[in-house]
């Protein structure tokens, strides 16, 4: 992995052969100097990924996205996104778990996906431990109906137990049940759904601010229409997958597209790591 943005004195320096980056030469790969081209640390990688902080005044969350895609904008094939990954797109994707207080995903992604809890690692345990963190995330699911199987380990034995944001008209039945196999519920709507601020506010009423999502694409599209995601970390995978797969938000379109800053970055083996804020 390599640096390509911001531009710094590693990524600008020039090779033994005073070639600069990008040059193939001897001892140069044909995207960039080798040593540059490495793989990095969970360190370096929890450094290059760790979540702003905050302002004097400023406590607020901080919601961040973590989705990937192909060239041609499909965020999954044949209803999964891990065919259009990498094994360092899931090191990163661990990377931002590990970072995070909660987990935020829909309920069709938690079907899809086979979702279970996030665990815990001995390589961020120490940075946890230092920023007031639980040994792993919690994993909160948004969900309507509540169709989910609570027998699953997502649901009988996380590390942390797992939230349920619904809405306050959701079926009793379900909420009993969701809350009889240890999940806890968290009200986020006035309706059977959720209300994409409203889920932010809650979670940080909880004491979670650093958040996370990873979609899917629907509720992904909720929080972007709802001008409340505040950061985008999106792998561009070199690959083509044509049909019709859905792309990394969906749902209705925006008023006015809304314009995020570039802020770092990174590449391997033809895949883009970057991160994008609001301004």
């Amino acid at each position: 992995m390599r640096r390509l943005f911001p531009v710094t004195d590693q990524t600008a320096t020039t090779d033994s052969g005073g070639r600069p980056p990008g040059v193939p030469g001897e001892g140069v790969g044909e995207g960039g100097g080798a040593a540059q081209d490495r793989e990095w640390s969970l360190d370096e990688l929890a450094d290059a990924y760790a979540y702003p902080e905050p302002g004097p005044g400023e406590p607020g969350p901080w919601l961040r996205a973590n989705m990937v895609s192909t060239l041609d904008g499909a965020a999954q094939h044949d209803g999964r996104s891990q065919a259009i990954s990498t094994a360092t797109d899931m090191r990163i994707f661990g990377t931002l778990r590990g970072l995070a207080d909660v987990v935020v995903v829909g309920a069709e992604t938690v079907r899809l996906e086979g979702y279970r809890p996030a665990r815990a690692r001995a390589g961020f345990a120490a940075r946890r431990e230092a920023a007031g963190q639980g040994p792993a995330p919690a994993v909160a699911v948004v969900t309507a109906s509540l169709d989910l199987d609570f027998s699953l380990p997502l649901f009988t034995s996380p590390l942390v137990p797992t939230l349920i944001l619904t809405g306050a008209a959701a079926a009793p039945d379900r909420v009993a049940a969701a809350e009889k196999a240890g999940a806890r519920v968290v009200i986020a709507g006035d309706g059977t759904g959720v209300e994409p601020d409203r889920v932010v506010r809650a979670l940080a009423g909880l004491g979670h601010t650093r958040l996370l999502t990873e979609g899917g694409p629907r509720l992904l599209g909720q929080f972007v229409a709802a001008r409340v995601l505040d950061e985008l970390c999106l792998t561009v995978s070199p690959m083509l997958a044509a049909g019709d797969a859905q792309r990394i938000a969906g749902g209705p379109s925006v008023a006015v597209p809304r314009r995020f800053a570039l802020v770092s970055l990174l590449e391997e083996e033809g895949f883009l790591f970057g991160r994008y804020r609001r301004p």
